[in-house]
């Protein structure tokens, strides 16, 4: 589950990401302008884009321009914005195929059981019978349920469904997972 905070307010210190988390999330990407009011349209790559609304500060492109959003409209699939500092087709296109940050420290909390995909990946597994299984490594979301994908020491990945019934409890402070491996999980 990829999910995103805008930047602090004046006078809170902005401080660092605890470590191994990024500083940055992506949440978008700006594909070309539209119109001539310098709208550009945009790609949403986060479960929270009701997050993405006028007057919050997105971060553009991999020098993290801060960008403060004028206005934004359901376009498609996607969403027209448009930034402060931008009022015509040609400003819009140097946004052009950049990618859309927001701070991580202003992230939405998740319900409990629920996890960022980046505060997964780089997890050991481990199976309820204390076999070491590796490094959570990837993982696909395949529409029904992610996948996590699991890389060993030695041999071929892992590939093990993100449900209830094989992934039994995530302790981040101890940097693991505990999976239960039913018949056929494991790489024979």
């Amino acid at each position: 589950m990829s999910r995103t905070k805008p930047a602090p307010e004046a006078g809170k210190p902005a401080g660092s990401p605890p470590p191994g988390e990024p500083a940055f999330l992506v949440v978008g990407k700006l594909q070309r302008p539209h119109g001539l009011r310098g709208e550009i349209i945009m790609e949403v790559i986060t479960d929270f884009p009701e997050r993405l609304r006028t007057g919050v500060t997105v971060y553009v492109g991999e020098a993290h321009q801060p960008q403060r959003i004028r206005g934004r409209r359901i376009h498609g699939r996607g969403l027209l914005v448009a930034f402060d500092s931008v009022s015509d087709p040609e400003a819009a296109g140097q946004f052009r195929n950049q990618l859309v940050y927001v701070r991580s420290d202003d992230r939405p909390s998740l319900p409990e059981g629920e996890y960022y995909h980046h505060q997964l990946l780089g997890l050991s597994v481990e199976s309820d019978e204390g076999q070491v299984l590796g490094r959570l490594e990837q993982i696909l979301g395949t529409g029904a349920n992610d996948v996590y994908i699991v890389r060993p020491e030695e041999g071929p990945e892992i590939l093990l469904p993100a449900t209830d019934e094989v992934i039994l409890e995530v302790n981040l402070e101890q940097g693991k997972v505990k999976v239960h491996l039913l018949p056929g999980l494991l790489p024979e």
